[in-house]
């Protein structure tokens, strides 16, 4: 199959592409164990581990937790969390966000809300966490790549900005726009994608009660390279669909293009639910990996329908091909 990619003639990675976690740290644990000898356990990721904790260690994030949205699953630890993360912005490599990230001013910062609405407006991330009342849900995220989560996200329900803003008739599909600020992002010198990054939901989907306006996790404002100090998370999407950073959230009557389909339309449809039985074209999507488990040596788990939000969602794609429409 054809893979397509960028025109500008620059051969850069698709997430697929980048070493799985599972074995960066299999070979890093021998490495240190043969180079460092009596410091070993003082690695790489203990010391981004260290720096994510510092970053809002003070900042906390108060929120009431909702019985709706618990889990069994054990939940991945913070420092796995929030040092194992795609942001492009701040670079391709897994570890780049958490090192890179701390250039990111979250404050002043405004999310304009247009197009298709009775009342457009521009909010500041003040106003905006008192939209709504915050809840702490916890959420499985699921990414293409193969691996998973579960975090405590903290937010409100995407719903309570549409009902806000009051979308005309015309409004089919929600665009998000991500920051593109080249002075704190060191990955934009990258052309790996059209920046800036866009995002986009059908309009029942971003009015669906799972789909989150997201400020925090763990109980803090969300750590810059997870997305500070807005972002959206939609559990039942692979997690390049919950789009980070955002400044911008437009409703249009046409279904936006967004950044991964430009890049590679065979490999990233513009729905990307969570579907073990359709087939990334160069890989299965019908097994995972969990994060924060025992690392290369983690049993496999099979991926749930939805991400198992199947019982909530399914009912939004009755009817639909969802192999067409993947």
């Amino acid at each position: 199959m054809l893979i397509k990619r960028p025109s500008n003639g620059i051969d850069l990675p698709f997430p697929s592409e980048i070493t799985p976690r599972a074995i960066v740290e299999s070979r890093r644990a021998f490495m240190q164990k043969v180079a460092l000898g009596a410091v070993a356990g003082t690695g790489l990721m203990e010391m981004l581990s260290r720096e994510a904790f510092a970053q809002n260690a003070a900042t906390k994030l108060a929120a009431k937790s909702n019985s709706a949205y618990v889990l069994a699953d054990k939940q991945t630890p913070y420092k796995d969390a929030t040092t194992y993360n795609n942001f492009y912005e701040f670079g391709t490599d897994k570890e780049s966000p958490a090192r890179y990230a701390k250039s990111l001013k979250t404050r002043p910062w405004t999310v304009r809300i247009e197009g298709e609405v009775n009342k457009p407006m521009t909010l500041d991330i003040d106003s905006l966490l008192k939209v709504a009342t915050l809840e702490e849900r916890v959420y499985r995220l699921r990414c293409v790549e193969g691996w998973s989560m579960v975090i405590p996200w903290i937010g409100y329900s995407f719903a309570e900005i549409i009902k806000k803003v009051e979308p005309t008739s015309n409004a089919k599909y929600v665009e998000f726009v991500t920051l593109a600020d080249k002075e704190s992002m060191n990955g934009l010198r990258r052309p790996v994608l059209d920046w800036p990054y866009t995002e986009g939901l059908r309009i029942d989907e971003a009015n669906h009660p799972l789909t989150l306006l997201t400020f925090g996790m763990y109980g803090e404002v969300l750590p810059n390279q997870n997305g500070a100090p807005v972002r959206l998370i939609v559990p039942w999407k692979y997690g390049f669909k919950s789009a980070k950073s955002i400044v911008a959230i437009r409703f249009v009557k046409e279904q936006p293009r967004t950044s991964w389909n430009r890049a590679a339309p065979s490999e990233y449809g513009f729905f990307s639910n969570v579907n073990p039985q359709v087939d990334h074209p160069r890989w299965s999507q019908a097994s995972e990996r969990r994060i924060g488990e025992d690392g290369f040596f983690t049993k496999k788990r099979p991926t749930l329908m939805f991400n198992g939000y199947e019982q909530q969602v399914a009912s939004l794609y009755r009817g639909m091909d969802l192999k067409k429409f993947y």
